[in-house]
């Protein structure tokens, strides 16, 4: 009887997965994934070779390069300049501060943290973005104090 019993279950459990695996296999078919491509704004070159983008789209994210501040001033200064060119590049990819879900923060010396943090905090809006922050070992290239990219959505 016990045998009998699973013997049933065990058809019933089968044909339902077959059905079911059936079903979403239809629905793949029936509905292709999405075409997109790549599109990039304002290449930089070196020596009239592509270098790299200021920002690059896929789908509906946008991943901004890295921005830095390449002038005379303190760790303040910087940061505010770099976060103030980070939103200009995001409104320009069509996303929003707002709309970043991740950001790397490169600092030329740790001992900048605490003041960087104080220029950094409230620009995100209300739900900031996860964040990693590492000092960089030799400094951020151009002599900039800080360097900071992103990934938003659109």
């Amino acid at each position: 009887m016990k045998t009998e019993r699973r013997s049933i279950l065990k058809r019933m459990f089968t044909s339902m997965a077959g059905v079911a695996g059936l079903g979403m296999g239809a629905k793949a078919i029936a509905a292709p994934a999405p075409k997109s491509e790549k599109e990039v704004g304002e290449v930089t070159t070196l020596q009239d070779v592509p270098l790299f983008s200021g920002h690059t789209k896929f789908n509906n994210m946008v991943f901004v390069a890295g921005k830095g501040a390449h002038f005379d001033g303190d760790i303040t200064a910087h940061t505010n300049h770099v976060l103030d060119e980070l939103e200009k590049e995001l409104i320009k990819a069509g996303s929003s501060m707002e709309k970043v879900l991740k950001v790397s923060v490169f600092l030329h010396d740790l001992n900048d943290y605490k003041a960087m943090n104080e220029a950094y905090k409230g620009r995100f809006g209300s739900k900031p973005p996860c964040r990693t922050t590492v000092a960089v070992y030799g400094g951020v290239p151009g002599d900039s104090l800080v360097e900071i990219d992103c990934i938003a959505y659109i």
